[in-house]
């Protein structure tokens, strides 16, 4: 008598079906892996970009957010000081060139950054697309496999018994069932992140602007306090 659990249908199956069934389970086994750690990443990323988002909005001048984030180093502090560093790097050519190729530079800065971070954050989650996409394909692999020598099995016993096909189907269906489970969860969770890194990159875009609009502020306090002066 055939044993029709998961386990002994795996036993029986041809070796081809058993690559096939192992491939699938480590597949299932990255996704919740990349669940895990992508999940801690994010928790960590939007607590960190909270804080300093935070520190920036409270801020009035570039000088004062750098001193309020003191040695942060998520983005959204690399901005800042990044822009203050240009602003100062650029602060003896203002009154010859104005004010525009510094907020250039730093608008490119703050692009920059977003960008090598949201890729950064999205590292990891292109194995669950791909687990998402080809999963379901290598369980029909298994599945076509083990019925072909189902069928194979038909001819060599000459018989078309239902009892004798099937356990052989049985077990050559239990890898397409098995590339769903690899490949539903994959795509769902695929699908979170995306989410998930999509907001973040907003938050982290809106802290950028906050720190564009504070470096313009601060150059035109420059340029009001010159005036004053000229005036005086």
């Amino acid at each position: 008598m055939h044993d029709l659990s998961a386990w002994g249908m795996y036993q029986a199956a041809h070796p081809v079906v058993k690559a096939v069934m192992i491939l699938l389970v480590l597949a299932s086994f990255v996704t919740w892996t990349v669940l895990v750690f992508k999940a801690i990443e994010l928790w960590i990323a939007r607590s960190r970009l909270k804080r300093s988002a935070g520190r920036i909005r409270e801020a009035v001048t570039l000088q004062a957010a750098a001193e309020s984030l003191g040695k942060r180093r998520d983005p959204a502090a690399f901005m800042a000081f990044a822009a203050l560093e240009e602003f100062r790097a650029s602060e003896a050519a203002l009154d010859g060139a104005g004010p525009e190729g510094v907020k250039e530079r730093v608008r490119s800065i703050v692009e920059r950054v977003e960008v090598q971070a949201g890729e950064r954050l999205r590292r990891g989650i292109g194995l669950l697309a791909t687990i998402g996409s080809v999963g379901p394909f290598v369980g029909l692999f298994g599945t076509v496999w083990g019925i072909m020598n189902a069928f194979i099995g038909i001819a060599e016993s000459q018989t078309t018994n239902l009892a004798v096909v099937a356990p052989g189907i049985a077990e050559a269906l239990l890898a397409t069932a098995m590339g769903l489970v690899a490949a539903i969860p994959a795509v769902v969770i695929y699908n979170h992140f995306v989410r998930s890194i999509a907001g973040w990159k907003v938050s982290l875009a809106d802290a950028g602007a906050g720190v564009e609009r504070m470096l313009s502020r601060d150059l035109d306090y420059r340029r009001a306090g010159q005036l004053s002066g000229r005036e005086a």
